[in-house]
């Protein structure tokens, strides 16, 4: 069945299109939002931008995640869905027309960061919301689909957001801020859309709630605990390996990614729109190698074992990155943002693949759990050490270096453990 039969078929179900509805509309206020914030941090006229500011921002984007992410599944299963929905997304509009007030006013920056924190802090609540609605909305023939289709169109509509973002921003809007309140009218749209479905709609059923908040709470603790536990028994090294080479090659990302944001900031332009511009095609570049990824790594990853394409994604990297980077000019940045896209995405295709089929079904929730906190701490621990050591410009011939030998590190290691394995066997 095609894609566009699939989602026909889905369509028929009047709840599913009203939580996919929910999902397209948060979702694309979550892409107007974040580009609204990185904007205003990086490029806006009034501020200088700093990497400790982009490191600063990055962290609030993303350790919400890492801390509120393995245990908002049981505060989800205790509030009735549609409720987390309704109010979240109220609370998000409300915080966003703040965030928007804070860019204009003459504000410490901690309240400003303050309350983009806690946007992205109730997202993760909302995202893990939609997930767990789903099977009150579709019947069992048509959940894997659903699971397929659903998030990919959420993904989708952040893309768009964002790209809404930035057309906004270059045709002329006065502030950042402007962009900000329309996120805030996306949000108060989903909010408004979950009242389409009743409150008891999407769960949870009370009689299945664990009766103790802090008994759950401690008991998420020892699963996770429980989870690393299995991982690092023998029988799952190779998914061990995978994980940690894919944290690795996040914190790379991440690291290159600020000095990107300050090439097309000062390094490469003077001025802040065409660096806003530069910035769009970047990220559209790095798009652009993660489809690719996801077209290739199928293949790649058949022929030489997902281990295999994780060194060859680590020793491309290694070679190309320097041999992009160094130059620190517009056609060879925009190479290196579409091939480290592709190997980035072409390895955590890989890892998840080792990660599913090595891990015991009973622990794979619990491990991919761990990988998002590692996933999202490696991105901003690398922000971190990018901000040490970039100069105001963002050339930086010893970070590019540094990451080119840590590439070279991890696919090195990964060929080791690969060879070992095979000698064992």
């Amino acid at each position: 069945m095609s894609v566009a039969r699939d989602l026909s078929a889905l369509l028929r179900f009047r709840d599913f299109r009203r939580l996919l509805s929910v999902r397209l509309l948060s979702q694309g206020a979550d892409g107007v939002y974040q580009v609204a914030l990185a904007t205003y941090v990086v490029f806006s006229p009034e501020r200088q931008a700093s990497a400790a500011a982009i490191a600063s921002a990055m962290a609030v984007l993303l350790l919400p995640y890492s801390v509120v992410g393995p245990f908002a599944g049981v505060l989800l299963d205790r509030w009735r869905r549609r409720q987390v929905f309704l109010h979240g997304n109220l609370a998000r509009a409300v915080l966003a027309a703040v965030t928007g007030v804070l860019m204009v006013a003459d504000v410490p920056s901690w309240l400003f960061y303050a309350s983009a924190l806690c946007v992205t802090g109730i997202n993760r609540f909302v995202l893990a919301g939609l997930s767990a609605a789903l099977p009150r909305v579709v019947d069992a023939d048509r959940l894997v689909i659903a699971n397929s289709l659903s998030p990919t169109a959420g993904t989708l509509s952040a893309f768009a957001g964002g790209g809404l973002a930035f057309v906004i921003r270059l045709a002329g809007a006065d502030s950042d801020a402007a962009v900000v309140l329309l996120a805030a009218v996306l949000y108060l749209g989903a909010a408004l859309t979950s009242l389409l479905m009743a409150p008891e709609l999407l769960g949870p059923e009370r009689e299945l709630v664990q009766p103790r908040l802090g008994t759950a709470l401690r008991g998420t603790a020892h699963d996770l605990v429980a989870g690393v536990r299995h991982l690092a028994a023998p029988p799952r090294r190779e998914a061990a390996w995978a994980l940690a080479s894919m944290t690795l090659m996040r914190f790379c990302y991440g690291a290159l990614t600020v000095m990107v944001l300050m090439l097309c900031r000062y390094g490469l332009t003077s001025d802040a729109d065409d660096g806003l511009r530069l910035l769009g095609l970047a990220l559209g570049f790095s798009g652009a190698g993660f489809f690719a990824a996801a077209a290739v790594t199928p293949g790649a990853a058949g022929r030489l074992g997902p281990a295999r394409w994780i060194v060859v994604c680590a020793a491309s990297a290694a070679v190309l990155e320097p041999a992009l980077g160094l130059p620190f000019l517009t056609g060879p940045l925009l190479a290196a943002a579409f091939v480290l896209g592709l190997v980035t995405q072409g390895a955590k295709i890989a890892t998840d693949t080792v990660v599913q089929s090595s891990v015991d079904d009973g622990f794979r929730g619990r491990i991919f759990s761990v990988y998002d906190v590692l996933f999202n701490i490696a991105f901003v621990g690398a922000a971190g050490v990018a901000a040490l050591m970039l100069p105001s410009d963002g050339r930086s011939a010893p970070l590019v270096v540094t990451i080119a030998l840590l590439y070279g590190a991890i696919a090195a290691a990964m060929a080791r453990f690969e060879r070992r394995s095979v000698s064992h066997q």
